[in-house]
């Protein structure tokens, strides 16, 4: 199931960003309760360091959350990990999945490293392009789109999984409309203060499930377009 990367040529790193500093995050999340393989697996072949600032590249591998600019945040691992794990949980096989917040492209990587068809939506239209730069030099084909990510991507649903990598005070109802019978929607929800990682699931005849994964800390759910 997970796909083949191309090597970019600065992929496999050296020293701070090396495949030996890679493995020690893959047993603190390992150690840290992430299970599936499958997805630890995606997190130690895609190259983090390749998504944040060359002067942050050095921090790339430690369990935490770095700014991308703009006000926003690529997720610590762990957020990412987990988020990623909730969509393959109880045997699910998710095919075709939607990501709100592209941010740095790092959560839609991930996606497309374990062969799911990614569709990601971005509000802030530098961060995106910036993504899609990274996407295509690693060859992940995932469908981008620079729009309100609280509208979703209704014409080309419905999704498996739905990921949402910024926190509202509530699920947005126009995201769970968007997900199919089957399938989980993970996403933080909260102001400031406190925000728990919820994760639901629409069974096959479209009675709902929902789980508090975590406490965790996102950037808020924004309307509108920024260029």
């Amino acid at each position: 199931m997970t796909a083949r990367m191309r090597l970019h040529p600065e992929a496999i790193g050296v020293g701070m960003t090396s495949q030996r500093v890679r493995d020690r995050l893959i047993e603190r999340l390992r150690d840290n309760g992430i299970a599936d393989e499958r997805v630890l697996n995606a997190v130690r072949t895609v190259p983090r360091h390749l998504f944040v600032d060359e002067a942050l590249a050095t921090r790339a591998y430690e369990d935490t959350a770095l700014p991308i600019g703009h006000g926003q945040t690529i997720s610590q691992p762990w957020v990412v990990a987990k988020m990623t794990e909730a969509l393959f949980a109880n045997g699910a096989q998710p095919k075709k999945v939607l990501e709100v917040g592209t941010g740095s492209g790092y959560q839609a990587a991930i996606l497309a490293a374990l062969g799911l068809e990614v569709h990601t939506v971005e509000r802030i239209g530098e961060l995106l392009r910036t993504a899609r730069k990274r996407f295509r030099a690693l060859g992940f084909n995932i469908r981008s789109k620079h729009d309100d990510g609280r509208i979703g991507w209704p014409e080309n649903g419905p999704f498996d999984g739905i990921v949402v990598t910024a926190a509202a005070p509530a699920l947005v109802d126009a995201l769970t409309a968007q997900l199919a019978p089957g399938g989980t929607l993970v996403a933080p929800v909260g102001g400031s203060g406190a925000q728990s990682l919820l994760c639901l699931r629409r069974d096959a005849d479209g009675v709902v499930d929902q789980a508090n994964l975590a406490p965790v800390v996102f950037v808020p759910l924004l309307s509108g377009l920024v260029d």
